[in-house]
């Protein structure tokens, strides 16, 4: 008897136990998993282009499988601001695509960068398709969110305990 061999994905495929090692596809069974691996696609950057713009439309979010990109906002000065530095596993530009908004920052990546894209189509076929899997891909992406604000609630804290705790609301 032979042995049997495995299939080796193309190197611009992902598969589902490379997805199932990422944060956003927590708790999908493998089902779901072996979809999006066959539907979603890959997208390459080289070093310091970027990946979206401040104030651009959005359909579509990344995340990253290989390299490091950086968030930033332009300032009124002229100048930008650093928010973050992602890397492998970590997923960014959902906001627009959940908020139907603008882009509210930049990326940049630092080195050759693999993304893996979702784009809004890629979810609502995944919603008809498979609704307990898009439940669970939304709450964990509500989950990263919960995380930033919080980050970002305790940053905001800070600031204002330094400039005299000056009360400053939302909306």
């Amino acid at each position: 008897m032979e042995p049997r061999l495995t299939p080796i994905p193309p190197s611009d495929a992902i598969t589902p136990a490379e997805l199932r090692d990422i944060g956003l596809f927590g708790g999908l069974n493998d089902e779901a998993l072996q979809y999006l691996a066959g539907s979603l696609r890959i997208m390459n950057r080289g070093v310091d282009e970027l990946v979206f713009s401040e104030g651009a439309e959005a359909r579509e979010f990344y995340v990253l499988l290989r390299g490091e990109v950086e968030v930033f906002k332009a300032l009124k000065s002229g100048g930008e601001a650093r928010l973050a530095t992602l890397t492998p596993g970590h997923w960014f530009g959902e906001m627009s695509v959940f908020d139907v908004q603008h882009r509210s920052a930049s990326v940049r990546t630092l080195g050759p960068c693999r993304f893996l894209v979702v784009t809004a189509r890629d979810l609502d076929t995944l919603y008809r398709r498979d609704i307990k899997s898009y439940t669970l891909l939304v709450l964990n992406v509500t989950r990263e969110l919960a995380r930033r604000l919080r980050i970002v609630d305790e940053l905001v804290a800070d600031f204002i305990g330094k400039v005299g705790n000056q009360h400053i609301g939302y909306g």
